[in-house]
């Protein structure tokens, strides 16, 4: 079973992404990876490529703004890697740059990748996700943020990226997927406050215009709580990959965020109440088939 990982990534010193540990945090899963490397006007070539040259292989690319609007040029990027892709590759590790996986969800994956090998019912491994958000000690969890995604799938032909490269499919239709217990950890919502705010400008680039972003999310130091809806208190363990950036950490918050959030509308709070008692999270968007 030949395993292959693959991101791209651009700017990532820039913008503070945890590109080397989300890269070594599923490497040990993977005979090879490919990085597809955009046109960065800072280090991250140079970091990228130093992080293990006998199984990193990157390309060149050019990112489209024309593609800006609804994040699609994401999705063009994630397509260029998977176009490098071996024919030979049985299954496919994505990771985005600020994501990571857990060491003890490894051993896990790599039994459900072999269980599936050749199970033609079964094109993708449906992960859940955590979402911290403003530092490494909470998570954000409301109907807000999407619960599962797709990051293990097959090397099966027509597979692409969809949209703002959130999830895939394959020749158009939504993949089938097996939902497994491990989790992506996702942490492209830790920042100190003015980070944050950066954070949030320069991701809306790819999405909306200036205009917009000046008006809905003007430069300031406070840290802007309207994303989180409901924060809670994280009590595990981090990746060790992460250790070191975690400890890096130069920012506390005094007060206890839990208590920061602003109240949901009243359908929001609704469905979440339903969700909370009975689990079944309604009208949820899945980008995905869930068969076994």
């Amino acid at each position: 079973m030949k395993v292959t990982g693959f991101t791209f990534i651009r700017n990532a010193i820039t913008n503070d992404y945890p590109i080397k540990e989300a890269i070594l945090s599923v490497l040990p899963l993977c005979d090879d990876f490919i990085v597809a490397l955009g046109n960065s006007s800072d280090e991250t070539s140079a970091l990228v490529k130093s992080i293990s040259p006998e199984k990193i292989k990157t390309i060149d690319t050019i990112w489209n703004e024309s593609l800006r609007e609804g994040g699609f040029v994401f999705a063009d990027e994630t397509n260029k890697a998977i176009a490098a892709v071996a024919n030979d590759t049985d299954w496919l590790v994505y990771i985005q740059g600020d994501e990571a996986i857990h060491e003890d969800f490894l051993p896990l994956i790599e039994q459900e990748m072999k269980a599936e090998l050749n199970n033609k019912n079964v094109e993708a491994l449906l992960l859940k996700y955590k979402h911290f958000y403003a530092s490494y000690d909470y998570v954000a969890e409301s109907r807000r943020w999407y619960r599962r995604e797709v990051r293990i799938l097959k090397n099966l032909p027509g597979i692409h990226s969809y949209k703002d490269a959130q999830g895939f499919r394959i020749n158009g239709r939504k993949l089938k997927v097996k939902l497994i217990d491990a989790y992506i950890y996702h942490y492209g919502w830790v920042k100190p406050p003015e980070g944050l705010q950066g954070k949030v400008r320069n991701f809306n680039k790819y999405y909306q215009t200036e205009e917009w972003i000046a008006e809905n999310y003007p430069v300031q130091n406070s840290f802007d709580m309207h994303n989180a809806d409901r924060l809670v208190h994280f009590t595990g363990s981090h990746p060790k990959v992460l250790q070191a950036r975690i400890e890096a950490a130069n920012w506390k918050f005094e007060k206890d965020l839990t208590k920061e959030t602003p109240k949901m509308n009243f359908r929001r709070r609704f469905l979440q109440k339903v969700e909370d008692l009975t689990g079944l999270r309604l009208f949820e968007y899945r980008n995905y088939k869930i068969v076994k």
